[in-house]
């Protein structure tokens, strides 16, 4: 028997189309065997492929790279919330999403959607050779959050000139590895890269604002943050620090819809 799937692309933090971070958006009425949907993802070839299930007066969201679940996603929650406010019906105005990362809170105010994330927590650590070596320059400092290495540079043009060696990254013992400093015309930037998750670089990284913005509003001393992720196609967040909440505000712009034929 053949099961059809609503298949929605959507640029997050984008401006216009092929800006941003696209990903893939398939509405559920029941979960798939895990495995179908780390097929789906793979065979999408996105960094990120979301499913979602209607529960209660909320949804359930879960995310896929092509290789691996995630605990968290910022670029695709905000495409799910982009589909959900202007292609499934949804009327109201905040959607609470249940995930591995517990509850979500996404709201829209005209067309900007503003993510409500949990702030992550980072302990200072060594910069290791193994690491300078990765990047191909030394940082100034280098942080662990909850998956992710946060390294600091002195300045935007050190983020925007890396070239980085992914193999040697993904022998690092993180999920990710994010380089940042301060920005020239936003108070930050960064890029993000996560080898051992199938991506070398991603474009923007929701879920890296989680650890950046904590760091930022305590070395600027300022609250609400403006930031740039400097990949090819490039993304821009307006972000808060509301006591152990991070908010990130961007809009999402649809690319393409289409059907998943599974037999």
């Amino acid at each position: 028997m053949s099961v059809q799937l609503k298949r929605y692309q959507v640029d997050a933090f984008a401006e216009s189309i092929f800006k941003g971070n696209p990903a893939v958006v398939c509405p559920l009425e029941t979960w798939l065997p895990d495995a179908t949907m780390q097929s789906i993802a793979m065979e999408n070839n996105l960094s990120e492929t979301a499913f979602y299930v209607k529960e209660g007066e909320g949804f359930h969201l879960r995310w896929f790279t092509p290789t691996v679940e995630v605990a968290l996603c910022g670029h695709a929650t905000l495409a799910t919330a982009f589909v959900l406010f202007n292609h499934e019906n949804f009327s109201g105005q905040t959607i609470t999403f249940q995930s591995k990362s517990g509850p979500l809170v996404v709201s829209r105010q005209g067309e900007n959607i503003t993510l409500d994330f949990p702030a992550d927590e980072t302990a200072e650590v060594d910069i290791t050779k193994e690491l300078i070596e990765a990047l191909g320059s030394k940082p100034v400092k280098l942080f662990k959050g909850k998956t992710d290495y946060m390294v600091v540079f002195e300045n935007e043009d050190q983020v925007r000139n890396c070239n980085p060696d992914f193999t040697l990254l993904g022998k690092l013992s993180a999920r990710g590895i994010m380089i940042t400093s301060p920005g020239k015309g936003v108070d930050f930037v960064s890029r993000f890269f996560a080898p051992k998750s199938g991506i070398n670089e991603d474009p923007v990284t929701g879920s890296a604002h989680t650890t950046l913005v904590p760091y930022w509003a305590k070395v600027l001393k300022k609250n609400n943050l403006s930031a740039a992720q400097l990949s090819s196609r490039g993304g821009k967040l307006q972000c808060e620090l509301r006591e152990n909440r991070v908010l990130m505000g961007g809009t999402g712009k649809l690319f393409s819809t289409g059907t998943i034929y599974l037999n």
